[in-house]
């Protein structure tokens, strides 16, 4: 009787092993997605996009780049040594105004790479995440360990929304569903984002870098060159396009660099040319993939951090993209930290690159 039931036991468990084998060879097509048809460039070659400057600022066996995601997964569960994280820290939660009328500048930093900024009559929002998880599975996957610093339903009425690409952590699907059903605010993305935002139910513009709209009488938005990927599903890679933004105003510009890597470190410039910027937004945080490592292809440190707000000429900047998600294995205030060291070594007064809590509310300076 024994024997007869190890030996159902051992028979399901092959045809459990055989099922499971095949799943991985037979399920991942049927989960690519074609988001965006049109001609060849030099970043688009009929299939999927890649960054023309491949190759040039990439960290050797950086497992961000895909090589080594197996092992970059088994780490994340394991947690292999990485510094620990507090499970959760304790924001007070702001208001916002209304509005902020000409050229004032008041930005507040919601969490992650989410960040409201208000000049000109216009509400906008940065890769807006007011979920708990970045992730397509929760609970499992990252966890927020700071609530956004500003409370759903006390967000003012939000007229244009930037989405960089469509990694979970920037495009969160429950979010922009929230918004468009609330304000129907203008969102603006890069080319085939528009079709997995569709999934939401929301509507999109999706241009290609250099592309442009009027988003109003006074500021216009440009959708710029960063060095990136995306991916919703892993076999979906680079399917759709990933960018950094120019918000173009009379009180001067205002940059958003989404999600990069540093690549070749021209595409700062680039987007210099479309005027002063008086405002960055760029990411400083998780950088740290293995041991003493500072950067990776598919994301800046501090110390690129600084050049890029020095390649854009830009008057002030803010660190985003720490302190919310546990991505990588810098301990948590290590960006920070790393930042002002940086600001001193390259000169740079550390009032005009903050490194702030969430929840910081900073009227920024003109020019």
């Amino acid at each position: 009787m024994i024997l007869r039931v190890l030996r159902y036991f051992f028979v399901a468990l092959l045809w459990l092993v055989i099922a499971f084998l095949l799943a991985i060879v037979l399920v991942p097509p049927f989960l690519d997605r074609i988001y965006y048809r049109g001609e060849v460039s030099d970043h688009f070659d009929g299939a999927r996009f890649f960054n023309p400057d491949e190759g040039e600022g990439e960290w050797v066996g950086d497992p961000t780049r895909g090589n080594n995601r197996g092992s970059l997964i088994a780490r994340f569960v394991t947690g292999d040594g990485r510094p620990p994280w507090p499970e959760s820290v304790p924001i007070d939660q702001v208001v916002p105004e209304t509005r902020v009328e000409g050229d004032r500048l008041v930005v507040t930093w919601v969490g992650h790479a989410t960040v409201l900024v208000q000049t000109q009559e216009l509400n906008i929002l940065t890769d807006p995440i007011w979920s708990d998880y970045a992730t397509p599975f929760p609970p499992l996957g990252p966890r927020r360990v700071s609530p956004p610093a500003v409370a759903f339903d006390d967000l003012p009425p939000i007229d244009l929304v930037l989405v960089s690409h469509n990694h979970y952590d920037h495009m969160d699907l429950p979010t922009l569903e929230r918004l468009w059903e609330r304000d129907r605010p203008r969102i603006v993305t890069s080319l085939g984002n528009d079709s997995v935002i569709a999934q939401a139910g929301a509507e999109a513009m999706a241009l290609d870098w250099g592309g442009r709209v009027r988003v109003s009488p006074q500021a216009e938005v440009v959708v710029t060159r960063n060095h990136h990927w995306g991916s919703r599903w892993f076999v979906d890679r680079n399917r759709a396009l990933w960018s950094s933004f120019v918000i173009r105003t009379p009180g001067g510009n205002i940059f958003f660099a989404g999600d990069t890597g540093p690549g070749d470190m021209r595409w700062p410039e680039e987007a210099a040319a479309y005027g002063p910027v008086r405002l960055a937004l760029i990411p400083i945080g998780a950088f740290r993939f293995e041991p003493g490592q500072d950067w990776s292809g598919s994301h800046v440190g501090p110390h690129h951090a600084v050049r890029v707000m020095q390649g854009l000429g830009a008057r002030h900047a803010l660190g985003i993209h720490w302190r919310t998600f546990r991505l990588s294995w810098e301990a948590f205030e290590t960006p920070g930290r790393m930042l002002g060291e940086e600001l001193d070594a390259a000169g740079v007064p550390r009032e005009r690159f903050r490194a702030a809590p969430v929840g910081t509310v900073w009227e920024v300076p003109g020019l």
